[in-house]
């Protein structure tokens, strides 16, 4: 089962660069403001599948057809992400929330 998509990260080198950068794009204060990510709750497109069993939802994805693009990993505070591609190439990005 998954929630639809409601998450787009960005990875970035400089975090302190990017709040400041995003929060001017965006005209609002971050929600999340931690040493290891940012978010803010902005309308617009999203881009993570939100799943509760990410290895297991990679693995389905795989056997269905489509191809490893980056490994579960996980990116601060206990969210884990991963990235497959459709048989066309489109991206496919989850997201497990800790």
């Amino acid at each position: 089962m998954t929630d639809g998509i409601t998450t787009f990260i960005f990875p970035v080198t400089d975090l302190a660069r990017a709040k400041t950068l995003y929060s001017e794009l965006l005209s609002v204060a971050p929600v999340m403001d931690e040493p290891y990510y940012v978010g803010f709750n902005v309308a617009g497109p999203v881009g993570y599948w939100h799943v509760d069993y990410i290895r297991q939802r990679v693995t389905d994805l795989l056997a269905a057809g489509a191809a490893a693009r980056d490994e579960v990993k996980d990116v601060g505070g206990g969210k884990l992400i991963a990235t497959v591609t459709d048989p066309d190439g489109n991206v496919i990005d989850l997201i497990r929330l800790a």
